[in-house]
């Protein structure tokens, strides 16, 4: 069904407008043309539109006019995102088979691991991104790739966060190492600093040393720090007993374990006797004398301002967060990081700028609104993978069971079925929208059965696979529409055969008899058959139209003749005579086939069989309604006569042989 086009609202009825109509594929044409000129070019379809420029004017004069496409989902078109939409269709469709198969703590696991599978992917295409980069010279697509680099970079950030919230459902203590991780994996703005610092000829008298070192301190990276303040105690031996007791501060610091080695009660035990040792060193004045480790024990001590401090080097409020929670509350719950985040990102951000998106989403993460999550992503991110496959995972988590949305479907299925749909504008990535219908119960197969009518169908090759597809899933409709589709240009460029078993696939009675006609009538004009391998190979087929069983039977009337299978020749082409289902514009053309047999030395037809020949030649020549239009016709006047006195020549033939046999 067509949409007509529509007029943008609140747009000037006097003035030039802006016109839209929906296209195939799910591409939004848009035109500006006066209101009547585009209700005249798009009477309820874009498809002038697509063509290129259209002219028209309010009065029908010729004028210029723009047209634009608009796709809904941009980002399939990028061919370095190909490798994102492919691999993650591999460990979707894993994921949908391996539902049922483990429960418990190995569910949860195999989910944790498809969720990595995901951001490997995720990571290794914007490596890729990264590159492509990085190699091109053209100013403008260096600007494309960086801007996916970002929001790859943003879409793996966030779903790392969901999976450790959500799938994982890290619990206190574990959850503290698990952002820690976090952080360190994505807040990677200081990694150039610190290989600066550590491929220095002396790195403890590089200027951004204690830089580093307040890094490593930030990120929870103790091995690291204290390594690179043994640096500076070698180089500087009056600061040897500072660096000592600080060494010996943040080697003795607690920090959770992924076992269950302790309780939450011993660890908290272990650190507030460790934060008590780290206040009394800074209360005695142990680093007054140097600054940098001063700072570096106040930011043990979980101080928000020593911590604040160092904002630069942190860059994030998140990274802020999982600082402050290292230092001040290590055995922080799940359900108390939204208090945290809040804080933390008020305190970081000081009033001096405004959240942005990315800020949102992560905030809504970290106070479990999933559902907010969901939605913040879907406004803000380019395309529907992300949202589509996150929800999907959540969904196998049991974490969406209750969300419906008010028309019908629940929030996997509508992600889906829009990701899938756009999948669908894409000349190849259809293929992977199939399988994604697949799995939405609800409302996958009518929108599978409406989309993948709207393919097209440029190749027979592509045709087939198509109709694999839906012959997969007894989609019958389907089936019969593209074979018809098919036959119908097999048709336009005269190739026959290819017509014909098109119209036998889609067991379309009337487009095979009209192919049939087809073949005839070349028959007429050439003498000869073409697709000879088809029309032998027909069998149940030829059943489908009685024009059809015609033409596969008169064809074995000819192998029979050539193979001078004589007898059986004669009586099939009486049985094509006789039974009516040979055109009546054709039965010229089988008397005269019957020519050569009725002047064969050996009697071929019977006297009754050659009586039913006369009596069909009488009908022919009685019955036609152009009579007198066929007696002056010089060439069927001749025919006439010629079988006529072959008829009577057979007939005496016939009866000398059957009264010889009597009389014998």
């Amino acid at each position: 069904d067509t949409v007509p086009p529509q007029v943008v609202p609140g747009a000037d009825p006097s003035a030039r407008q802006l016109c839209f109509a929906w296209g195939p594929a799910e591409v939004l044409v848009c035109e500006t043309l006066f209101g009547r000129a585009a209700r005249a070019l798009l009477p309820g379809c874009c498809c002038p539109a697509l063509t290129g420029s259209v002219a028209g004017t309010g009065d029908g004069a010729p004028s210029s006019s723009h047209v634009f496409v608009v796709r809904r989902d941009q980002d399939i078109y990028i061919h370095t995102l190909r490798k994102l939409f492919n691999e993650s269709h591999g460990i979707f469709m894993g994921l949908q088979r391996s539902e049922e198969e483990l429960a418990g703590k190995s569910r949860k696991a195999q989910l944790v691991q498809v969720s990595k599978n995901y951001r490997s992917v995720i990571r290794a295409c914007m490596e890729d991104m990264h590159q492509a980069a990085v190699s091109t010279r053209d100013p403008a697509l260096q600007g494309q790739y960086s801007t996916q680099v970002s929001i790859l970079s943003a879409m793996e950030l966030i779903w790392n966060l969901c999976e450790i919230l959500f799938v994982e459902a890290a619990t206190a203590g574990p959850l503290l190492l698990r952002l820690l991780d976090w952080v360190r994996l994505h807040v990677c703005d200081v990694d150039s600093m610190v290989r600066e610092v550590l491929s220095s000829e002396s790195p403890s008298k590089h200027k951004l040393f204690w830089n580093v070192v307040d890094v490593f301190v930030l990120q929870g990276r103790m091995d690291e720090a204290r390594h690179l303040l043994s640096k500076e105690a070698s180089a500087n031996p009056a600061s040897m007993n500072m660096y000592k007791i600080l060494d010996d501060l943040m080697k003795k610091m607690p920090v959770p374990s992924l076992g269950n080695t302790q309780t939450l009660t011993e660890l908290e035990l272990k650190w507030q006797h460790w934060h008590e040792e780290c206040q009394r060193y800074l209360q005695d004045g142990t680093f007054a004398s140097n600054p940098h480790m001063e700072s570096i024990c106040k930011i043990l001590l979980g101080d928000e301002d020593a911590i604040l401090e160092k904002k630069e080097l942190m860059t994030t409020w998140y990274h802020f967060l999982v600082t402050r929670l290292l230092y001040s509350h290590p055995t922080v719950k799940p359900m108390e990081l939204r208090f945290y985040a809040q804080s933390s990102m008020d305190l970081f951000l000081g009033g001096e700028s405004s959240p942005e998106p990315l800020d949102m989403i992560l905030m809504a993460a970290f106070e479990f609104e999933m559902h907010q999550v969901i939605k913040e992503c879907s406004i803000v991110l380019s395309n529907w993978w992300f949202v589509a496959h996150l929800t999907d995972l959540l969904d196998h988590c049991k974490l969406l069971q209750s969300h419906n949305l008010y028309f019908g479907s629940n929030m996997r299925e509508f992600l889906l079925l829009e990701y899938a749909s756009g999948l669908f504008s894409h000349h190849s990535l259809w293929q992977l929208g199939v399988d994604y219908f697949d799995h939405c119960p609800e409302f996958g197969r009518v929108y599978l059965e409406l989309h993948i009518e709207r393919i097209p169908l440029s190749t027979e090759q592509k045709a087939l696979k198509v109709l694999r597809i839906c012959e997969q899933r007894q989609m019958h409709e389907q089936v019969r529409s593209i074979c018809k589709i098919m036959a119908m240009k097999a048709l336009r460029n005269n190739r026959l055969g290819s017509a014909l078993s098109w119209s036998i696939r889609a067991k379309d009675a009337a487009f095979a008899t009209l192919i049939s006609d087809r073949f005839l009538k070349d028959y007429c004009e050439k003498g000869c058959f073409s697709d000879l391998d088809l029309i032998d190979n027909l069998g149940p087929s030829m059943l489908l139209s009685d024009r059809l069983t015609f033409l596969g039977k008169y064809r074995e009337f000819h192998r029979l003749y050539g193979e001078k299978r004589f007898p059986e020749a004669a009586r099939l082409l009486l049985t094509l005579m006789t039974a009516h289902i040979a055109p009546c514009s054709f039965w010229m053309t089988l008397l005269t086939d019957a020519l050569p047999l009725l002047e064969q030395k050996e009697v071929i037809f019977s006297a009754e069989q050659t009586y039913e020949l006369m009596r069909c030649l009488e009908d022919l020549t009685a019955g036609n309604p152009d009579k007198q239009k066929f007696q002056d016709d010089d060439v069927e006047t001749t025919k006439v006569e010629m079988l006529r006195l072959a008829l009577a020549r057979n007939l005496a033939r016939v009866i000398v042989k059957e009264g010889t046999v009597e009389g014998s």
